[in-house]
């Protein structure tokens, strides 16, 4: 779907531990802790081998997080550039007949990667092509071209063992390649008694041929039983309709290949779709949003089934609207997709989508988005995702009860987080997050992007109030985030309104070297951490600085048992950067300019962040005649305030005039005590309306509170900035 974003913002100045992810030898592998309740990501079929841990005579490119460059859309965030004549050779890590390799090769080129088994070259050779590649989405703000990396499979004729050795050498292209995934594929399956063939009905299965109406006439001819596609490549020119209570199955998705760009396109079914075991393989080679160009767009009907299909080429794998009731989505590979590889768009009720190996989305690679009517009771569980190039790798846009359980997801780029609860609605009418979202179990690594609209990061993990406020009871458990370029979890209001965020509770997360922070705080609200548990953080522990910066306070809310992130990013004026420490206090930088501020009340425009904008011509005015009024400030964490200095507008149209005020602090927003006494200060256009409160040694404070009595020239409290030092 199209991906909308904010306007560009201008920054102004923690029981159960998840599962660990180790890259032994170059090999992805999931750990499962002790007392886990399942392992993180898919159980799959093949072993994937990083390019940049075999033996290569190319060269190494990245790491690299850069938006547009080649490595920032690598797995692991590094791959191997091959010139001609040079090859990068992989150990085969288990028993292996096939191979399917991520590689990228430069815009407008083909060739093909000369194949070696043990050192002797095999008849085969592995075609590489820039056509699906390199693909430019204009219209979506902050997009630049992506979407560099493609997949191309091999049956090397040849049963293999761990240790045996495969290399692939570049002939007449340059290519770079990223990772090897090596499987055993077992031998093609036989037709079930009774079924239907396509070939029976006129279907070519040297894929020359037409066999749309050969597909159509199996299906029709098969009702209540089964569809058999032989092994072979059958060629469709347009889309199927009216599939329903049916079985379309294949020998294997290696075996018996669809080539269709628009499999099934139908607005309902009866149900009782089974797809399973066959592969579709599209020519689409942009993204066009007004063309169905998907292997299923539309409704299989309740009670229906997507498995062991190969899915790869098309714009979107699955978009799912009408009623697919009951729909199970499992075991299935959804590769080099244009945009989102599912997505589950309005009206999805207790679909479960498992178990599904997904790489190369140019979108979401799974959403849940209520448009017309809310998604629920679904889950999104078991999935491993690599490799999302310009949104997330799972996100939940609006909706009802939702579950993400147990989900492997790696390596996003820009727009995008690794796991997103959202409501971002895009289109009306949208169905705001309700009821308990569940994310329970799942593991990020190398998640989250630098947001080229916002000029800031996007978290490992983000919950987003971008239209409205959440107000959803969202449980984030036993997460597991690992390496994330910036932060792990996000709140933010990515509209930029301030929307807030409440009901939240992270516990039992394990947060290894994050870029940045832990806790990326920019939206009022709260949330509560428990048990987590950080090492290696970048930065601080948490960026607290809401926005925008009248839009209230963000609360941390300590649950317990957390441990390795209490510090506290201490200037909302800048940005942290990937390991850069927080910096040392500067008695000469103004704490309070840029922080949140909030009042017991203001005067039309005059609002409390005008008392903080390090503008004096702007000012903070009370309700009038009600006092006593107050204004507080929140600095981000406790600091050794020594000197306060108030200013009203320095312009002479301010006559002098007397506020009577105290200065009180707190250190966790709830329980003040007063550090300097009631009385009057006189401010006088003559010395600058300036006024300077002297605070007692030994005085801490995070929460700058001055609560003001009287005022002789106006029946209001008025501010034009309040500034605190350290000395």
């Amino acid at each position: 779907m199209h991906r909308s974003t904010r306007g560009d913002r201008t920054v102004r100045s923690m029981s159960a531990v998840g599962a660990a992810v180790a890259l032994a030898a170059g090999t992805l592998v999931i750990l499962a802790p002790a007392g886990a309740q399942a392992a993180t990501g898919a159980t799959l079929p093949f072993t994937s081998v990083e390019a940049e841990s075999a033996t290569s005579t190319g060269t190494r490119v990245g790491p690299d997080y850069t938006q547009g460059t080649v490595a920032s859309e690598a797995s692991g965030r590094q791959a191997v550039r091959l010139a001609a004549g040079q090859r990068v050779e992989f150990t085969v890590p288990s028993a292996a007949n096939a191979v399917n390799v991520s590689y990228n090769v430069p815009d407008g080129q083909s060739g093909t990667l000369d194949v070696y088994v043990n050192g002797t070259k095999i008849a085969k050779t592995l075609a590489v092509t820039s056509k699906y590649s390199y693909v430019d989405t204009s219209w979506i703000a902050g997009a630049k071209t992506h979407h560099f990396f493609d997949n191309a499979r091999l049956l090397l004729g040849q049963n293999l063992k761990a240790g045996d050795k495969v290399a692939f050498q570049a002939t007449n292209v340059q290519t770079t390649v990223d990772v090897a995934d090596f499987e055993q594929v077992a031998a093609a399956a036989t037709k079930p008694a009774g079924a239907v063939s396509v070939t029976d009905k006129g279907a070519d299965a040297t894929g020359q041929g037409d066999s749309t109406q050969a597909f159509r006439d199996a299906i029709a001819a098969a009702q209540g039983g089964t569809v058999w596609i032989p092994p072979g490549d059958y060629r469709l020119t347009s889309s199927l309709s009216g599939v329903q209570n049916v079985t379309l199955q294949g020998a294997g998705s290696w075996y018996s290949v669809v080539h269709s760009s628009s499999f099934v396109n139908q607005s309902s079914s009866s149900g009782s779709v089974r797809l399973k075991d066959f592969a579709v393989i599209g020519e689409v080679t942009e993204r066009n949003d007004s063309s169905p160009d998907n292997f299923v767009n539309g409704s299989l009907g309740p009670n229906s089934s997507v498995s062991g299909m190969w899915i790869q080429h098309l714009k979107v794998g699955l978009w799912l609207t009408g009623n697919n009731d009951n729909l199970v989505v499992e075991n299935n590979r959804i590769l080099d997709t244009t945009a989102d590889g599912l997505n589950l768009n309005g009206n999805a009720h207790g679909v479960i989508v498992r178990n599904n190996f997904l790489r190369n989305q140019g979108d979401d690679s799974l959403a849940m988005w209520s448009l017309n009517s809310p998604d629920t009771n679904s889950t999104f569980a078991n999935n491993t995702i690599s490799q999302p190039n310009l949104a997330n790798g799972i996100a939940i846009y609006g909706g009802t009860n939702i579950a993400v359980r147990n989900n492997l997801v790696s390596d996003t780029n820009a727009l995008g987080s690794g796991i997103a609860i959202s409501n971002q609605k895009f289109l009306d009418p949208f169905s705001p997050l309700s009821g308990t979202i569940t994310v329970d179990g799942n593991t990020v690594v190398r998640a989250g992007a630098i947001n080229p609209n916002w000029g800031h990061p996007m978290g490992a993990l983000r919950v987003d109030s971008y239209d409205s406020a959440i107000n959803a009871t969202v449980n984030i458990t036993n997460t597991t985030v690992k390496d994330s370029p910036y932060s792990a979890f996000e709140f933010v209001s990515g509209g930029g309104t301030g929307n807030p965020t409440a009901n939240i509770n992270v516990s039992g997360a394990t947060v290894t070297n994050t870029g940045t922070v832990v806790v990326q705080a920019e939206t009022p609200g709260s949330a509560k951490f428990t048990n987590v548990q950080a090492t290696g953080v970048g930065s601080a522990g948490v960026y607290n600085c809401p926005y925008p910066a009248n839009s209230g306070t963000f609360t941390v809310n300590d649950g317990g048992g957390n441990s390795g992130w209490s510090s506290v990013w201490a200037d909302c004026s800048t940005w942290p950067q990937p390991g850069q420490s927080n910096p040392a206090p500067d008695p000469i930088r103004n704490l309070a300019k840029g922080r949140p501020a909030t009042a017991t009340g203001s005067q039309d425009v005059y609002t409390p962040a005008k008392a903080v904008d390090g503008d004096a011509t702007t000012y903070w005015e009370s309700a009038n005649n009600a006092f006593p009024q107050s204004l507080t400030v929140d600095l981000g964490s406790s600091q050794a305030v020594r000197r306060v200095v108030l200013k009203l507008p320095p312009a002479t149209a301010w006559a002098a005039r007397t506020e009577t005020l105290s200065v009180l602090g707190s250190t966790d927003g709830s329980a003040y005590s007063t550090a300097v006494a009631s009385k009057g200060y006189r401010f006088d256009p003559a010395t600058g309306n300036t006024v300077t409160v002297t605070v007692p040694a030994g005085t801490n404070l995070r929460y700058l509170r001055l609560a003001v009595t009287g005022n002789t020239g106006w029946p209001a409290a008025q501010f034009s900035e309040v500034e605190a030092y350290l000395s």
